[in-house]
């Protein structure tokens, strides 16, 4: 019977090494996300039936000897829980496959590249670095987390980050930087990448717009919907949401002619202000280009003569920021029906551990 096991070890070479090990026996991993409270890792475990946990002690089994998982599943991977209760993704051997080879591909990795992989590796933005470099057998250094100097003294020459990350740290020695997450930053280096994915599809799909080799898309009254290799096989004990091979992201874009992919944002988070649609990242996006504004997320509210106000949660250290200014501010380059109405400061934007703001809190 193979195994879901529980993986609690900070990056490093033990975390790869605990990797290794779990899938030469036959056994799929579920890696926990460190900076949780102790009884909130023993709660991922029980909910995605984790049968034992590999930590600095070594293996420990569970009691309860959790549920099995099927043949060829390499991983159980939590959503980000943006936007509720993360759902557990299952990942086989073959999606990351396809997947590391894809990437190969877009990329040119030959055997002179080297990974780097500094991200929260409970998320698939920071463990599809790990599962790529080991599939393709490239050179690949792990940190604990994110530390800006040695990430911009490191020498590797491919990375992923996300868009606060990315305003930390030098990324001029990188040969190709991936850029996930949140909507990425449109003054990003040239050597940056903008991937758009998700923890169904493994890692990013979408690079700058172009799908990876093997990928499909197609917009469905307006949603995103993605089909190829690298997708899960489902969810841990859930049912599949695919529909014939193609799988419904959720997210509202287009495809224009030349092929290329735009994502508006998340379907269920558009405001429909006085009937006109305003999505909530390219706001953000002005905001935070304001000099007094250090964060901003931005959500809608009912309102009886509008049907849907747009509000602006800021973190600033100016007392005397102004509505009436950041209205101005975001009139300048969007439309003003995007300017917010109201706008309430906060001393922290909730975001998940890659950096999206967390709407399910916002509303």
């Amino acid at each position: 019977m193979n195994r879901l096991i529980a993986i609690d070890l900070p990056g490093g070479p033990s975390f790869v090494d605990a990797l290794r090990s779990v899938w030469d026996a036959g056994d799929a991993a579920l890696v926990l996300d460190g900076r949780l409270r102790v009884t909130d890792r023993h709660e991922t475990m029980r909910r995605f039936g984790a049968a034992a946990v590999l930590d600095s002690s070594g293996l420990t089994a569970n009691p309860s000897g959790g549920r099995p998982v099927e043949e060829g599943d390499a991983l159980v991977v939590p959503t980000s829980g943006s936007t509720g209760e993360p759902k557990g993704v299952v990942l086989t051997h073959a999606a990351i496959s396809a997947s590391a080879r894809a990437v190969a591909d877009r990329l040119s990795i030959s055997e002179d590249d080297h990974w780097l992989a500094c991200l929260p590796l409970a998320h698939v933005g920071g463990l599809s670095v790990v599962t790529r470099a080991l599939e393709l057998g490239t050179r690949l250094t792990v940190l604990p987390g994110f530390d800006a100097d040695l990430v911009a003294t490191s020498k590797a020459t491919l990375t992923s980050l996300v868009g606060t990350a990315l305003g930390r740290t030098d990324v001029s020695g990188f040969r190709t930087v991936l850029l996930g997450g949140s909507r990425p930053p449109v003054d990003r280096p040239s050597n940056c990448v903008a991937t758009y994915g998700m923890t169904e599809t493994g890692s990013g799909i979408v690079y700058d717009g172009r799908p990876l080799t093997g990928v499909d898309l197609q917009i469905v009254d307006g949603e995103v919907w993605v089909r190829g290799p690298m997708l899960m096989r489902g969810y841990r004990d859930e049912v599949a949401p695919f529909i014939d091979g193609w799988l419904p992201t959720g997210d509202a874009g287009a495809i224009d002619e030349r092929g290329q992919l735009t994502v508006a944002g998340r379907r269920g988070d558009m405001i429909v202000t006085g009937g006109e649609n305003v999505w909530p990242e390219p706001v953000e996006q002005v905001l935070r280009e304001h000099p007094d504004v250090l964060d901003a997320a931005v959500f809608g509210r009912d309102d009886d003569e509008w049907g849907s106000v747009v509000v602006a949660r800021i973190v600033t250290d100016r007392d005397d920021l102004e509505l009436a200014e950041l209205r101005d501010h975001v009139r300048e380059t969007l439309p003003p029906w995007a300017a917010p109405r109201q706008v309430e400061r906060v001393d922290l934007i909730e975001r998940t551990a890659i950096g999206k703001v967390r709407r399910d809190l916002l509303r």
